[in-house]
């Protein structure tokens, strides 16, 4: 993959650059800008070297069609905001158009001055996108002379828009996508050990991987969530309500019996309101840890201490999913805790990665973010990055070597 760095001129170039603007919007306002100041660095450079810059992105999920509330509008003001620069609009709209409109739009981008911004329409708008189907790529790369790719968090999609452009321009990896990758690449590669991974949260299959993956390198893979909770149920535990996901039960159970995959020894048990719960032993009590009106909602004292213990001696530590129900108290002490003790061992120089939608909210709430070295802004696309995945954004950037 190339460098952005690499382009000798980029003065009066049209760049294409697609970058994660899917951020919470409320009221027609951001919320929460995080995403879009992760590529602050990669547009101010642009500016700076007088490109003409079309942004493409999305926002939710409007399943190929033109849905208002996904419009990009709240995200062109907060970048207006963040860049302190006037950003234009480009109506594309569905991406499907006439020969007329075709010669409008591109002559829009044409008519940019050096340095100026111009973000297109919500690209899931247009049906083709997901799939990478039609001439889609082919009416996108028209809008531009070279394309950038910045958007690491959908760098796991085979979407057009991630893929496809770079058939028709020559490619470029942004400042954060290359971020990105070095500092996951450090960990697969070649990391310092003891290596930990402290895995949670519900989304279990992609976290199976993780574990396959790293289960001949890893020091210590630390288990809570619907992982725990799942292998618990394998055991035929008694785990109540408990949320769990049946077809990764098997692989659990044989990642779950080695030496360097820890379980829960304790867990806290009780309704979903917090309101009645209880500490269970998980070795006096495995025939019923819970009955049907309960649930497993975090990991216990124990469990915690010895986590935390781990997480001292690392050299490296990865943390992807939270270790409980963390947005209901008490179920918060275990993800917090965990995520403090994270944070003391990057200030001790342990090299320290995290990524994951509920695992970064539970570092926003801890205010942990600025002492970790990492803080991958693509959940899923770090996932597969760590599973051992060649992410299909770096597979077709790297065709452009």
């Amino acid at each position: 993959m190339l460098s952005m760095k690499r382009i000798k001129d980029l003065k009066g170039k049209r760049v294409i650059i697609r970058i994660d603007a899917n951020v919470p919007i409320e009221k027609g306002k951001v919320v929460d800008n995080e995403r879009i100041i992760a590529h602050k660095e990669t547009l101010v450079y642009l500016i700076k070297h007088k490109a003409k810059i079309i942004i493409i992105a999305h926002v939710g999920r409007p399943g190929g069609k033109v849905v208002k509330k996904y419009a990009m509008d709240p995200v062109i003001k907060e970048i207006e905001r963040v860049l302190r620069k006037k950003v234009q609009k480009i109506e594309t709209k569905n991406w499907k158009w006439s020969k007329k409109r075709e010669e409008e739009v591109i002559a829009q981008t044409h008519a940019l001055k050096p340095g100026q911004i111009a973000m297109c329409d919500n690209v899931r708008f247009a049906k083709e996108e997901k799939k990478n189907g039609g001439t889609l790529a082919k009416t996108m790369a028209s809008l531009g002379d070279l394309f950038v790719f910045d958007g690491f968090a959908v760098a796991h999609r085979p979407a057009a828009s991630v893929i496809g452009i770079s058939k028709y321009l020559p490619s470029y990896t942004g400042f954060l996508m290359q971020k990105e990758i070095k500092g996951l690449e450090k960990v697969v590669k070649k990391p310092s050990h003891p290596l930990v991974i402290a895995l949670g949260g519900v989304k279990m299959k992609t976290k199976v991987e993780v574990i396959k993956n790293f289960i001949k390198d890893a020091d210590s893979i630390l288990i809570g969530g619907g992982l725990a909770n799942t292998y618990f149920g394998a055991k035929g535990y008694g785990i109540g309500n408990s949320r769990i996901d049946k077809e990764m039960e098997q692989e659990i159970m044989k990642y779950g019996k080695k030496n360097n995959v820890f379980m829960p020894i304790d867990v806290i048990v009780g309704d979903k309101n917090g309101k009645a719960y209880s500490i269970v032993d998980i070795k006096k009590k495995p025939h019923l840890i819970c009955n049907k009106q309960q649930a497993i909602f975090d990991i216990g004292p124990k469990t915690l201490m010895a986590y935390i213990k781990h997480i001292e001696k690392a050299k490296t530590v990865i943390w992807n999913g939270a270790m409980g129900y963390f947005e209901q108290s008490p179920y918060h002490i275990g993800t917090m805790a965990i995520a403090e003790s994270i944070a003391r061992a990057s200030k001790k120089r342990t090299y320290t990665i995290i990524g994951g939608g509920e695992t970064l909210q539970a570092a926003t709430i801890a205010n942990i973010k600025k002492d970790i070295n990492l803080v991958s802004t693509g959940g899923g696309a770090m996932i597969s990055f760590l599973s051992g995945s060649v992410l299909p954004a770096i597979e077709a950037l790297q065709k452009k070597k």
